[in-house]
């Protein structure tokens, strides 16, 4: 058992009950903290964006989708399962203090990160002390070496794997049988499924010397627009909730591994 993720697992399916002394009634049972929550990886990278440039939100590839990913995404998660969600994401850096705190991390646009050996060796330890990160909406071969180039600073001795059918990440709630790819949504309304020349999905991953899954890849793919667009018409169904289905279930494998 990973030893960062003990006291989730302790919380996974209870309350925390938190109790004072009042004077005139006693014991005051107060409402439970939220046993999980979704932290956003702001990672250093090219201050570059696919979707704009300079200042404001889309300077930074990190905060693209931000927050409404994560605000749709958590009303599933709050609704599907049992995990004591916050609704408010949480944006942490490689060297805020509360890193250790949150034992799953969501990165996106990856393919512009630029980890210096400092940010590998702060991000290795974090995995290796039972950590998970997700990373997710990067596309095509350029893309693709610009994120392997940070992450084997992070693990040069560990291979990227693709993820067998037969992996438990796959089906620790939902069975994640249909893999097919889940489009950003200006890629969707363009008529294709894919970016750049990133036509063929691909879900991988990195493990430990246990065979833990300790990051998960999904690349020529975008879950974050999926989960942003879950209100949107003009967006699928059908891929929006296989998007939440296997962000839940990178959620609930992080938290009992």
């Amino acid at each position: 058992m990973k030893r960062l993720l003990a006291g989730a697992l302790l919380l996974l399916g209870t309350y925390c009950i938190a109790q004072e002394y009042s004077g005139n009634s006693g014991l005051v049972i107060l409402p439970p903290d939220h046993e999980f929550h979704f932290a956003r990886l702001a990672y250093p990278g090219s201050g570059y964006s696919r979707w704009g440039g300079g200042q404001g939100r889309g300077a930074q590839p990190w905060l693209t989708d931000w927050p409404e990913a994560e605000s749709f995404f958590m009303e599933g998660v709050q609704r599907l399962t049992r995990v004591q969600a916050s609704g408010e994401g949480r944006v942490i850096s490689l060297h805020d203090e509360e890193l250790f705190d949150y034992p799953f991390l969501y990165a996106v646009e990856v393919g512009y990160w630029n980890l210096s050996d400092a940010d590998a060796a702060v991000l290795r330890e974090y995995l290796l002390r039972g950590g998970f990160l997700m990373v997710d909406d990067f596309h095509g071969t350029a893309e693709w070496a610009d994120f392997t180039s940070s992450l084997q600073r992070v693990f040069p001795d560990r291979p990227v794997v693709e993820l067998a059918d037969t992996h438990e990440v796959l089906h620790v709630l939902y069975d994640l049988d249909q893999r097919i790819q889940i489009p950003g949504i200006w890629a969707l309304m363009s008529g294709t499924t894919y970016e750049q020349d990133g036509v063929k999905p691909h879900w991988r991953g990195v493990y430990d010397d246990a065979g833990n899954l300790l990051v998960a890849i999904n690349f020529n793919m975008d879950l974050g627009d999926a989960w942003e667009h879950s209100d949107w018409p003009e967006y699928p169904e059908p891929m929006t909730a296989l998007a939440y289905r296997f962000g839940i279930n990178y959620i609930i494998y992080a938290m009992t591994h």
